[in-house]
């Protein structure tokens, strides 16, 4: 299912979100110069990362540096532009509700704990992990909670062209496939088949859990 939009109202301009889809396409851009000089592949080596390297070499600086930075690089232009999409769609409405500086705590924690789960389930991997999913789905999990009630007019092909979803149904939904995924990876000789399905999983249930405690910690106050 690929979301078109929802049907909720905003009241700010989604700055933040602007803002990272902006960074995004710049360093893509850059990776494009990088290719056509023939010299992407050390670039997505260094800043990509790397699960077993991580884990062999854990105290080296530079490797901890990439949980972050894998998060801004992306494989082709399908992975940027689905990963882009998301955002937009999603990542509006939630900082239209928290605000910026919340928004990019968010995804930002929730990228790092989505990379965490990824590099627990497959420890050994020696492939590089790179893209925004994983902070993305903090940000689907944020929604949930927040706009469980919206709808999501939602490309549903082979079935219903174009149909409106509850925000709900679509985003439980599209949990259970990434855990699905993710525990079939468990069985495989190659985990994923290059989709980090865990750090998926991840994500969403980071932003799911930040966003529900700091609701409860604002109406503690």
């Amino acid at each position: 299912m690929l979301p078109l939009w929802d049907d909720t109202l905003r009241r700010r301009a989604p700055v933040a979100t602007a803002t990272l889809l902006a960074v995004n396409a710049a360093v893509f851009f850059h990776e494009a110069q990088l290719a056509m000089a023939g010299r992407l592949t050390p670039f997505v080596w260094a800043h990509a990362l790397v699960p077993a390297r991580l884990l062999a070499h854990w105290t080296d600086g530079a490797q901890w540096l990439t949980v972050l930075t894998h998060m801004f690089l992306h494989g082709s232009l399908t992975h940027i532009l689905g990963n882009g999409w998301f955002l937009w769609v999603f990542g509006r409405s939630v900082e239209d509700r928290i605000g910026k500086g919340r928004f990019l705590l968010l995804y930002f924690t929730a990228g790092v704990a989505a990379a965490g789960l990824q590099v627990l389930f497959t420890p050994d991997a020696a492939g590089p992990m790179l893209g925004a999913s994983g902070a993305i789905s903090g940000v689907l999990g944020a929604y949930l909670v927040l706009l469980p009630a919206a709808w999501i007019t939602t490309l549903v092909p082979w079935i219903v062209p174009i149909v409106p979803v509850p925000a709900v149904v679509f985003l439980v939904l599209w949990f259970v496939l990434q855990a699905f995924n993710g525990f079939g990876t468990l069985f495989q000789n190659q985990p994923g088949g290059g989709v980090a399905w865990w750090a998926h999983a991840g994500g969403f249930l980071a932003g799911a859990s930040l966003t529900l405690q700091a609701r409860g910690a604002r109406r503690r106050r």
